[in-house]
C-alpha cells in the first residue's frame, strides 16, 4: 500500500473518513452550539441576565468552532494539494 492510497481521495482512506464522516458530524455540532446560543440569548431568557451572557458564550464558541474547523480543513486541502493528492468527489 503506497502512502497515497492510505491517504486516499474523495471517499478512500483518511481523507474518505474525514469527508464522509468527522467534518460533516464536527460541523453538524460547532453549528448546533451556535443556535442554541442564538436561541438562548435572544428567545428562553430575555430577562436573567447570567443566563443571556451563557447564550453569548455559546454564540462565541460556536463561531468560533467553525473558523478553526474551516481553517484547518482549508490548511489540510493545500498540504494535500502541494504532495500532489488532491482529493476528489466520487
Amino acid at each position: 500500500m503506497t502512502f497515497a492510497q492510505f491517504i486516499g481521495s474523495g471517499s478512500t482512506g483518511i481523507i474518505g473518513a474525514l469527508n464522509t464522516i468527522a467534518i460533516p458530524v464536527i460541523t453538524t455540532l460547532a453549528f448546533g452550539v451556535f443556535i442554541w446560543g442564538v436561541i438562548s440569548y435572544f428567545f428562553l431568557n430575555q430577562d436573567n441576565e447570567d443566563k443571556r451572557a451563557e447564550g453569548r458564550q455559546f454564540i462565541f464558541w460556536g463561531i468560533l468552532g467553525m473558523v478553526v474547523l474551516f481553517s484547518v480543513w482549508g490548511f489540510v486541502n493545500i498540504l494535500l494539494f502541494t504532495l500532489g493528492i488532491t482529493p476528489t468527489a466520487r
